[in-house]
């Protein structure tokens, strides 16, 4: 259960006498369902809040907790929970080749070399790219990219998988391959996205604006109610 209460999350202005940028105001939710989508406009906070949830930001007032733990003080404790993706995952792919790179998550968990190599091979195989295990992550596509940080991530089995725009850089094939492995998850997973139908794939839509909460529910309800508002904001 990841809980926040009165989040909020200020950058100090870089010149005295100038406003501090608030980036998120105010936020209390309770995350429980197995699949929550977070939709907004660019520079709504949607990514501030992901970042919050595995304390890759911390909040400057209130409080975030998972499963009880603040990831400000229990940074270590919680990212082994929850695992997150990056929308471009060559910001997060650190090796050069996939096997390597899954092999850098399983280290702490598989001392011996040949047997971490081994699973690393059978965890991509598992997720379809066995093939491109030693190929460069440079001459793989985006979904294939996509894939392998995934499979980095999960690696270490977190409890909850956070992704920040995932199907952004991916084309239509890859999107909806991307889709179909999230949904097959047995992990909870967060995510956000600025696309709408992928906003449905979730039980619950949170849509953030301004830092703050401005709906949060069903996703067919939620996304009509930010789908009125950008069309209210070209009108104007």
């Amino acid at each position: 259960m990841i809980l926040l209460r009165d989040a909020r999350v200020v950058v100090p202005a870089p010149r005295q006498g100038d406003p501090d940028r608030v980036l998120l105001d105010g936020v209390t939710l309770e995350l429980a369902e197995r699949r929550i989508a977070v939709i907004g406009a660019n520079g709504s906070g949607k990514s501030t809040l992901l970042r919050l949830l595995n304390g890759l930001r911390t909040v400057t007032s209130g409080q975030v907790l998972v499963d009880g733990l603040d990831p400000a003080m229990d940074g270590r404790a919680v990212r082994q929970k929850v695992g997150f993706i990056f929308t471009d995952p060559l910001a997060q792919l650190l090796m050069s080749t996939p096997v390597e790179d899954v092999e850098l998550s399983l280290r702490s968990r598989i001392r011996n070399r040949a047997e971490r190599s081994a699973r690393a091979h059978t965890l991509l195989e598992e997720r379809g790219i066995g093939h491109v295990a030693h190929q460069s992550i440079y001459d793989l596509s985006g979904g294939e990219r996509q894939l392998v940080a995934l499979t980095s991530v999960l690696a270490v089995d977190p409890a909850i998988l956070v992704a920040d725009e995932p199907t952004t850089l991916l084309d239509l094939r890859n999107k909806h391959l991307l889709r179909r492995v999230l949904a097959e998850l047995e992990q909870q997973v967060i995510f956000s996205t600025h696309d709408l139908d992928v906003a449905t794939d979730a039980e619950r839509v949170i849509v953030v604006d301004g830092g703050r909460i401005v709906a949060d529910g069903a996703p067919h309800e939620t996304v009509d109610f930010y789908a009125r508002a950008m069309t209210d904001q070209v009108r104007r």
